[in-house]
């Protein structure tokens, strides 16, 4: 399989362009060509080009029409991701680092990741499985989050490129690494459709029962990153019920309705109307950092799981999920300590995440839905994000 990897460029310029005829006074035709389409985008491959735990790193590049996607196989991460605005003008929507020394050193280690084995919080970082105990690393204050202190956003993935839209990620994760059982072999595939989106397709399979929940960590500014607060973005959920927590963000177990609480997107609200109001939920999480309950509003064989609108370049993107939850996360950790790969800082909500998944906690919540994975099946799921413009 060839890998569309970008040589040595300290600048890539992505021009689409189109003719335009126009004669003189001898009507003698004159070709005059504009530019419809310009990414510049300041990202130095030669900063990509590493080893990790003996493995090569790169960065990688997939496209289709009006979308464009940067990845490095480190954590299988989205690196950027180019969509056009109401000017047409191709807008980074993903914020993410310019190395990938600027990931490994990062404070917020998820940028733009795949997450597993288990994506969100496990209580105490204990679940038991057919009578036996497991104990993953603490990482989250009391907690487990993403899979543990290395979790798959700190793995580098072999990588293959069926073709110049979409790359396969996989990773052999052993027994018992991170403390959960079973050699579990994953594959995700990511896909830039004609659709002006990026779908993700997960499977994985293992030699003995585990559980797994994986998910993207991608951190959205859909005015483009770099462009301040996300609080003026506009959110739908298609939720009535979320999943209150404790004050270490580990669900009580309770389903509750969203109505009349400050978790109700269930018609557009902006992302900063109620984030800072006096409520218990918003304080445990500083923010909104919370599983939705998804209606199961079908579209194309998934669940319609949000809409969310930038307001000042109007792009709208629908977020589509075989899932039964989302996480909604406000930014609430930003802390200005990390450099974008656009010069600018990660401040405060100057991002969202929406990440399709299992709810939180789900091997020691027996009302949730399981994520237990035995021998002889098969894990599949997919989630998409969807791009277009609503002026």
């Amino acid at each position: 399989m060839k890998l569309f990897k970008i040589g040595v460029l300290s600048l890539l310029i992505f021009v689409s362009c189109k003719e335009q005829k126009k004669t003189n006074q001898n009507n003698t035709v004159l070709e005059e060509t504009s530019k419809e389409k310009t990414i510049v985008s300041h990202l130095n491959a030669e900063k990509f080009d590493t080893i990790i735990d003996s493995k090569k790193v790169n960065l990688y590049w997939i496209e289709n029409k009006d979308i464009k996607v940067a990845f490095t196989n480190y954590g299988a991460r989205i690196v950027g991701l180019w969509v056009p605005d109401f000017k047409k003008e191709m807008t980074d929507v993903v914020i993410g680092m310019g190395s990938t020394k600027g990931y490994k050193n990062s404070t917020e280690p998820y940028f733009g990741a795949t997450i597993g084995r288990v994506g969100n919080r496990i209580a105490k970082g204990a679940f038991s499985l057919e009578g036996e105990k497991f104990n993953i690393p603490i990482n989250n204050g009391k907690n487990s989050l993403h899979g543990g202190d290395k979790g798959f956003q700190d793995v580098v993935w072999n990588v293959t490129q069926p073709n110049d839209s979409s790359l396969v990620f996989t990773y052999t994760s052993p027994d018992m690494e991170q403390g959960f059982p079973g050699t579990l072999k994953v594959k995700v595939t990511y896909t830039a459709t004609s659709k002006t989106s990026i779908k993700m397709d997960y499977e994985a399979t293992t030699d003995k029962t585990t559980v797994v929940n994986l998910t993207n960590h991608a951190f959205f500014n859909l005015n483009g990153e770099g462009s301040g607060s996300i609080l003026n973005h506009t959110l739908k959920i298609y939720a009535e019920k979320y999943t209150p927590v404790d004050d270490g963000l580990i669900p009580t177990g309770e389903i509750l309705s969203v109505k009349n609480t400050p978790f109700d997107f269930v018609d557009f609200h902006t992302i900063g109307e109620r984030v800072n109001i006096d409520n218990e939920q918003l304080k445990f999480g500083g923010g909104y950092d919370h599983n939705y309950v998804l209606n199961e509003t079908k579209s194309n064989d998934m669940n319609y799981a949000a809409s969310v609108k930038g307001e000042k370049s109007k792009i709208l993107m629908d977020v589509y999920t075989k899932e039964p939850g989302l996480q909604f996360y406000s930014g609430n950790f930003m802390q200005s300590k990390n450099t974008l790969k656009s010069g600018s800082k990660d401040d405060f909500r100057t991002a969202f995440c929406l990440e399709t998944q299992h709810y939180p906690d789900a091997p020691n919540q027996p009302k949730f839905p399981s994520i237990v994975l035995n021998p002889g099946e098969i894990y599949k799921t997919s989630s998409e994000y969807k791009f277009s413009i609503d002026k």
